[in-house]
């Protein structure tokens, strides 16, 4: 992918900048869920809670879901489909929402937990002393130590991309000391067995249906069979392994115990059932575990430090207020034992920009730890979940969620971590033809706002204020037009993209119809999850009328991504391109209502709840491209207002979605506000009543737990210090940079549309150097620095360097 280029940083991250600290750092073991440290290779997950009794592992693996493939259509859904529109036309809308129960599909299926490894140490009596748990973004490893009388002990986790496995090592500073019982268990129908004294084997089944929502499928379906093997290396003169009772392991007086989990499951794609697999879990296992088995856990870590640094050590970001302290004084005035908790707690009144470093390089982190080349997409929680019935079943949610989760990757230089989401994309096309084709009697694919691991692409059900929604994969579908942008890669463009732009993009042909103004419409339509009072009705709330400002959005920048693609492949001669070109100019405007804010519906309606966490009818400002500052000015003013009356409270992905969007109106106060805002420790155990903030451990919660806002505040601090556009090469650089609350700083390896990477530094507040290369033989380039403008040109192969006044001050050679 991306033309056999390899993104990389250029220049090399010097050492210097890679000890800069990047820590989630605990003084106690984990008490909560959301107070243990993730770790992660995209498949196979744990979640360290570092306890000094007994420790546990929480594993997960991204296939593990219930059910198995499903029929996404309904022949009754045309029938359905043609009395809504009529209720819309006669401006019925409370009607019209209660007759779309016959478009809805169903729920989807649940992400499910694999298991637990429990050790439990002979010190569960004794007191300890010198505690402390970390999570090191650098190396991408939990460390925990701890001290019991004179012995120091400590454990090293990480979750190795290359070698496919999680490894742990305990040790002690004194020969004999580590003893310890091994056991597995899981909340999933299962069975443990020990094969030898280096070896335990899980094996389980996910349940093959939803309990109580089985209508479309098999009442006996057979699920998704896993297993997880754990083979151990054992060090030290004295050490000895006992069996027991053929379900634990008995380690005792060894110097360090090394323990390598591997797991894999019969998960052969979301068309295969679980039935007809011919996949061996356990042999998989197995065959993983033994490239690993005779390798030491220095060569492990070896091994994925060059894969994980390779990914991470792209970008850095520094944001201090002043030149970073020496060491020794920090460590005098007791700044690097401060809890991440306590962190976050202070920073109402210190606002210490080093945590605002962390947050955002903590988002890369998770990304690079939940989505790689051949797993599963990210789900509403990443890959880590201990519930058997996750909060909104730790689903993929397609009217935000999903997208957020991929936000940074484009920016943050990991283009490589949106490769599942393409793979998901794919699947859910071919699941939404068939959609598209019964349902509503059009071509192309068309998916809904919840999906699954088997692509679900039917609508939801229960509301049609979230069921109602065929605009997920339109969504999705400005993701593949991006990656282009970005990379210039034409090879993905011709066979990865296009064919998917394109069918969507006949889907929403054939869903626009003409209505009463000469406007092409979505009938019906609605805003995400958002009701509005319908007029004449008495105040009862609605949720399907037409055309709603983000249905338009989306249509929009769909259109515009195949003409553009068309162009670049020459393809615009074809009927679809001809169609979409006279459909453009057809679309209805947005429209600014009464009060100056941005219309979310067709009709200016009364809003039961304005300040609604959603921000939908914003989607051409951020993340879509249909509304610019330099294009759009009054819109952009009622984009403001809009903002305003939504108010900043709200679930976490909400505040950071609120913090791009006023980054893309170049307004860094409320951006920075969005910040202040995010920085927030919920109260421990997630309280339901709480909304937003930030666990201990730096998740941030809807709540509860949801991950998409890590993501989210790490792409929205990319749009405070640079925005690009394709096609016209306009780069602008810190456009909406806190310049009080960071006054000096630097950003090294972001990357900007056109297939550029851009280092930016400042001093008091004001652009120093920007330096940047680009990866095409040629590019014209308008660089903007508050009101100047240079127009620039740079070739493949060199380092340009400009001052605070666009001055280019330096060429030289990449090599």
């Amino acid at each position: 992918m991306d033309g056999g280029w390899v993104w990389v940083r250029w220049p090399p991250v010097d050492e210097e900048e890679e000890e800069r600290p990047l820590k989630v750092a605990f003084d106690s073991p984990a008490e909560h869920f959301t107070d243990a440290a993730p770790i992660g290779n995209g498949s196979l997950g744990a979640m360290v809670w570092g306890g000094v009794a007994s420790e546990k592992l929480q594993l997960n693996h991204d296939t593990l879901w219930t059910g198995v493939p499903g029929n996404y259509t309904d022949p009754n859904a045309p029938y359905a489909l043609a009395v809504i529109r009529k209720l819309v036309d006669g401006g019925k809308f409370v009607d019209a929402t209660e007759a779309a129960s016959g478009l809805f599909g169903g729920p989807t299926e649940v992400y499910q937990p694999l298991g637990d490894i429990n050790l439990e140490f002979d010190s569960s009596n004794q007191g300890y002393t010198s505690y402390k748990r970390e999570l090191d973004l650098h190396t991408a490893t939990v460390y925990v130590t701890y001290n019991i009388g004179e012995v120091q002990y400590s454990r090293e986790h990480f979750c190795s991309n290359p070698h496919q496995v999680v490894a742990t090592k305990i040790s002690a500073n004194k020969s004999g000391q580590v003893s310890l019982t091994l056991s597995l268990n899981s909340l999933l129908e299962h069975s443990v067995r020990i094969t030898n004294k280096n070896e335990m084997i899980m094996e389980g089944t996910c349940p093959g249906q939803r309990p109580a929502f089985r209508h479309h499928k098999a009442n006996d379906a057979i699920g998704i069979k896993f297993a997880a093997v754990v083979g151990l290396q054992i060090g030290g003169t004295s050490a000895k392994v006992t069996v027991i009772d053929n379900q634990k392991l008995r380690i005792d007086t060894a110097d360090w115990v090394v323990l390598l989990v591997t797991a894999a499951s019969s998960f052969d794609g979301p068309f295969v059932s679980p039935s007809e697999s011919k996949l061996n879990p356990e042999l998989s296992a197995l065959r993983t575990l033994n490239i690993s088995r005779n390798t030491t856990f220095a060569q492990l870590k070896a091994a994925h430090l060059e894969d994980y640094q390779g990914l991470f050590h792209r970008v850095t970001l520094e944001l201090s207020q002043e030149p970073m302290l020496d060491k020794a004084i920090l460590e005098e005035a007791g700044q690097d034992k401060k809890t991440t908790a306590e962190r976050i707690n202070s920073f109402r009144s210190d606002e210490d920009p080093s945590l605002v470093e962390l947050l955002f390089q903590y988002g890369r982190y998770l990304l690079i730890s939940s989505s790689r080349p051949g797993t599963q997409v990210s789900n509403l929680q990443g890959i880590w979940n201990q519930d058997l019935a996750p909060a909104w079943e730790a689903s993929p949610h397609l009217n935000i969620n999903l997208e957020m989760n991929y936000w940074p990757t484009l920016p943050c230089n990991l283009s490589e971590c949106q490769e599942p989401l393409f793979a998901f994309i794919a699947s859910l096309a071919v699941n939404g033809t068939k959609t598209a084709k019964v349902n509503y009697q059009a071509g192309g694919w068309v998916t809904h706002h919840v999906s699954d691991i088997w692509a679900k692409s039917s609508a939801y059900y229960v509301d049609a204020m979230y069921a109602l929604w065929p605009m997920g994969g339109a969504w999705l579908c400005t993701h593949l037009w991006e990656h282009y942008q970005y990379s210039l890669d034409r090879e993905f463009l011709e066979k990865t993209a296009y064919p998917l732009l394109e069918g969507c993009a006949m889907f929403l042909i054939d869903w626009l119809i003409k209505g009463p103004g000469g406007y092409l419409e979505t009938n019906p339509s609605t805003s995400p999850e958002h009701p509005f009072i319908a007029p004449g009705s008495g105040g009862h709330l609605a949720s399907v009328s037409c055309s709603t400002t983000m249905d338009i959005s989306i249509i929009q920048d769909v259109f515009q991504a195949v003409v553009s693609s068309a162009e670049v492949l020459g393809k615009c001669d074809t009927d679809l391109v001809e169609r979409i070109k006279k459909a453009l100019p057809m679309l209805p405007p947005i429209k600014i209502a009464q009060d100056h804010t941005i219309m979310e519906w067709a009709q200016d309606f009364d809003d039961p709840e304005v300040h609604h966490r959603h921000l939908s009818h914003l989607f051409g400002l951020y993340p879509g491209h249909t509304i610019t500052m330099q294009k759009n000015p009054e819109i952009c003013n009622a984009v403001a207002n809009s903002l305003r009356k939504r108010g900043e409270d709200g679930p976490g992905w909400s505040t950071t979605w609120k913090m791009a969007l006023w980054a893309r109106l170049l307004n860094s106060e409320n951006a920075y506000r969005m910040i202040l805002k995010l920085i927030t420790l919920v109260p421990a155990g997630g309280k339901v009543d709480f909304e937003g903030g930030l666990y201990t451990n730096l998740w941030t919660a809807h709540p509860p737990f949801q991950i998409d806002a890590n993501f989210g505040f790490t792409a929205a601090i990319c749009e405070m210090l640079l925005q690009s556009t394709y096609g016209d090469g306009e780069l602008y650089l810190l456009p909406a940079l806190p310049r009080a609350k960071w006054p000096r700083g630097n950003v090294k390896g972001l990357r900007a549309r056109g297939n550029v990477t851009v280092d930016i530094s400042w001093e008091k507040g004001e652009l120093q150097e920007a330096t940047l290369w680009s990866h095409n033989p040629s590019s014209v380039l308008r660089l903007h620095y508050g009101g100047q403008v240079a127009t620039v040109t740079v070739s493949e192969g060199n380092v340009y360097s400009f001052n605070g006044a666009l001055q280019c001050v330096e060429t030289m050679p990449t090599w």
